[in-house]
Parts: structure tokens; sequence; C-alpha cells
């Protein structure tokens, strides 16, 4: 669960954590006003880590130039691709330079201005996830690193719409917290290693304000919701990765560090086909 939230996000008030439904229109209008309001502090803290045209998985650094779940780097020329919850379109400008077609998305305005500030010259698309503004078949895979599927409360409705606007045999593999993280406290050191919560309790996890307005939510699904999920959406699983903490990796990026990335996992990555 989410800890770059600050108190200065809004008007000095420290937004007040709890668990509790949340619907769509919620969810999507919480995570459109966060990652607007902190889109500098992100890319400021992480941009390093991620790079300007690199293609990272999670905090772990798993990257897609070895791991290859799209395919061989090589195969990916030519290829149109989508790239849900884009960020600052690092991904996709590392897909541009193997010389295929990516297309960024993103709900936040805020984040697509520091894709332009990057540069490269890499379509930008401003969209919700579960209403994607393209034809049918209009792509041969799509990927999402930690973008969109964690923050809606119907993923299903997601990869349908991901699905409709893929081509037959395309993939789309997307990258999400570990699903066991959420039984355990949001703490990089010793006191992130006991069992604090239920994993089987779906409650999203909602920060909201004075008038209890939710300004940022997350949704938990257990593996098995997950893959129950990517079945319904008209995909077959075709791999699911748990990416180990390498020893280069010191550093802590909100509740990941290598002392608990040594010993549980901390992102799950779905490969999935559309037949």
């Amino acid at each position: 669960m989410n800890q770059e939230y600050g108190p200065e996000d809004e008007g000095g008030l420290e937004p007040e954590a709890t668990r509790r439904d949340a619907g769509d229109a919620e969810s999507s209008r919480a995570s459109r006003g966060w990652w607007d309001r902190n889109a500098d502090e992100y890319q400021n803290d992480h941009g390093a880590f991620l790079g300007d045209d690199r293609f990272v998985w999670g905090p772990e650094g798993l990257d897609e130039a070895d791991a290859g779940l799209l395919g061989p780097a090589g195969s990916l020329k030519g290829l149109d691709i989508l790239e849900i919850g884009a960020g600052a379109a690092q991904c996709s400008r590392w897909l541009a330079r193997q010389g295929a077609r990516p297309v960024a998305l993103d709900l936040s305005h805020r984040q697509l201005q520091h894709a332009l500030r990057i540069g490269e010259d890499v379509p930008l698309v401003e969209a919700d996830a579960g209403a994607l503004p393209f034809r049918d078949g209009s792509f041969d895979l799509a990927c999402s690193a930690y973008g969109a599927v964690p923050f809606v409360a119907d993923p299903v409705r997601v990869f349908r719409e991901v699905r409709r606007v893929l081509r037959p045999g395309g993939r789309w593999v997307f990258s999400v917290t570990h699903p066991i993280r959420w039984a355990f406290p949001d703490e990089p050191g010793p006191e992130g290693l006991s069992v604090a919560a239920s994993y089987f309790d779906r409650t999203p996890y909602v920060e909201q304000d004075e008038e209890g307005r939710a300004v940022y939510v997350e949704h938990h699904r257990t593996i098995g919701d997950r893959v129950r999920d990517v079945v319904a959406g008209g995909f077959r699983l075709v791999d699911l990765v748990e990416p180990e903490w390498p020893a280069w990796n010191d550093q802590e990026w909100g509740g990941w560090s290598p002392l608990r990335g040594n010993l549980i996992p901390g992102t799950a990555i779905f490969v999935c086909a559309r037949d």
C-alpha cells in the first residue's frame, strides 16, 4: 500500500488512512488527483532509478531487456505496443529504441507533462484504462508496470478493454504489488516482517480528506483473484513472475527494501496471451 502521500498534498492536512469500499468512479477520481498532485515528487524521487528510457517492472529492478516478458528485444521492431499507466513514458521510450511503435497512456495529465519534459517522439494519450480510446485490434502487445491495475475497482473491465484493442495472438503483461504484501505493514525495516492483517481481506485501502472524500485508493486482490480476473477478461495466463531482490539493489522504495525483498516477494508480473 502507498506510503508516498505527504501532509503537503492536501493543504497541509494529513489524510486519514482507512479500509472501506470504493467504486470505479471514486477510485478513478482519486487516482487522477493523487498522481496530478504527486507526479513532481514521484519523478524527483524515483526518476534516477527508472531512467529516461528504461523498462523496469518494479522496485526490484527487473529490466525488460533481461526478462524478455514481451518477447525478445529483437522481436519488438515494428510492433504496435500500448503502455497503460505510463507515467513519464520511460518504458515506452525504451520500446521505441527497440524499433517498436509505442503509445503511452496515463490518467494523469501531470505525469504526461513529465513525459513531454523528458522528450522523444512517443505518442501520449490521457485516458482511463477502463475506456481505451482505440479501435479494436489496434495493438500487437500491451504492458503496464505498476500502472492502473492496482488502482481500479473493476480490473476485469480493464482487461476486457485491453483484449479488445489487442490483435489475436497479442500479449498483455502487467505488474502489481505482490498480493502477499497486503498482509504485512508497509514498512521497509524489521517492523514490516510480521503479519498484521488478513491476506483475504479485499477491502480497499483508502486515504481520505476531512470530508471523507477519497484522495488515494488502492485495491487488493489475492493471487487467485488475479488469475480469475485474467481469465474473465478473456486472456490465458502464460506465466506468473515473482522477481527476487537482486544483490546490486540497495535502495528502499516505500515499503520495499533489501531486507524484505530477500524474504518475501514484492512484485507479481502476469504474462497473459490473447488467443
